[in-house]
């Protein structure tokens, strides 16, 4: 089953003679459960097609469909509703809110929503982050890797329908990297998450069911690593 389809997206900043076409007519589907890799050189729309399926940014024309919804078809409300359920972002700077514990960093998206905690899934959760010693501290009490793992853990709280990770591991050392690797594959493999990773670093991607190569805003490659 596709859990994300993209349909002729482009994406064009400026106008006129200065006008820059960050991306050009790209069209591909994602199957529910994948792991996908996206990459590219630096300036080649990778970023931009990872704030285009997040629902961050809206496209020039195209469309973008995550489980069968037309999310460029909602309105602003309706949108931000849907990204904070369906959609979990991963950045590479993490993007905590200080001022909230690492609990309330993970449920902030259930509670923004007025939802209930499921105490048992947030405890499997910040235990399999091993996170259960850290929930009262705030994420300036917390390494790079902890708090990279907090992101994580608000991005699955939902269940959402995709996880989107922009260059998760390029602001850690190369043990947190590979740590923060293999807990999204785990989330992966365990739980049919499915999972598309914006990097520039081959050694992850070709850890990927997929890769996706992106060059000038068009789709340079579409392989499959492991079917």
């Amino acid at each position: 089953m596709d859990i994300l389809k993209i349909e002729h997206l482009s994406k064009t900043y400026g106008k006129g003679e200065t006008a820059v076409k960050a991306l050009d007519d790209v069209s591909f589907t994602i199957k529910k459960g994948e792991f996908v890799a996206i990459i590219g050189p630096s300036g080649s729309g990778k970023s931009t097609m990872l704030h285009l399926l997040g629902g961050v940014d809206r496209p020039t024309s195209g469309k973008v469909f995550i489980d069968n919804t037309d999310i460029y078809n909602l309105d602003e409300t309706q949108l931000a509703i849907f990204r904070r359920r369906q959609i979990g972002l991963i950045y590479q700077f993490y993007n905590l809110i200080p001022v909230l514990t690492v609990e309330e960093n993970i449920t902030l998206p259930l509670l923004l929503d007025e939802h209930k905690v499921d105490q048992k899934q947030f405890a499997d959760t910040v235990k399999l982050l091993n996170l259960e010693n850290r929930l009262h501290h705030l994420p300036n009490q917390l390494s790079g890797g902890q708090q990279q793992r907090v992101s994580i853990g608000r991005a699955l709280i939902s269940n959402p329908s995709i996880m989107l990770a922009d260059e998760p591991t390029g602001n850690l050392d190369s043990k947190n990297s590979s740590d923060i690797i293999d807990l999204l594959k785990m989330f992966n493999k365990t739980y049919n998450q499915t999972l598309i990773v914006i990097t520039h670093d081959e050694r992850i991607a070709l850890q990927a069911d997929r890769v996706i190569t992106i060059e000038d805003g068009r789709v340079a490659k579409d392989e499959v690593i492991r079917p």
